[in-house]
């Protein structure tokens, strides 16, 4: 039996839209423990905003708290579906280097599928370590 996404996503997750601000992302993340906001039109996914992006792109530009979400998110995303394997979430993530993957079905936000998910699960372990591993290789 294939294991999937599916099985390991956390849905639903915390969401934030263009009309939210750096300030209030932040509060997000304090609020929920998480690194990770999708930025959604509805469902549709259209950029993400992590923990780093509201330093790198946000204070450290010297962006103040009201500085909207465009400023600073993402918006070329690697996703993954509901029925994509954990083997190949887990290769997305190690060959670029990212610790979380949004979930998406039929062009909506489903859930997002973090590093951690994967090693959660005792069959995953070693492939998440081994992801890991490769991601932070790269970290300077």
């Amino acid at each position: 039996m294939r294991n999937m996404i599916k099985d390991v996503m956390s849905s639903p997750c915390i969401t934030a839209t263009l009309l939210d601000n750096v300030y209030e992302l932040a509060v997000l993340m304090k609020q929920n423990d998480i690194g990770f906001i999708p930025i959604v039109d509805g469902t549709k996914l259209i950029g993400a905003v992590t923990d780093r992006d509201l330093v790198v792109r946000g204070y450290a530009e010297k962006h103040s708290g009201s500085t909207d979400v465009e400023t600073v998110m993402t918006t070329e995303l690697l996703t993954v579906t509901p029925d994509t394997s954990i083997e190949e979430a887990v290769d997305l993530m190690a060959e670029h280097q990212i610790r979380r993957l949004p979930v998406i079905d039929n062009g909506h936000l489903v859930g997002v599928v973090a590093i951690g998910d994967l090693a959660v699960r005792d069959s995953f372990i070693q492939e998440a370590g081994t992801a890991l591993n490769k991601i932070s290789e790269h970290v300077h």
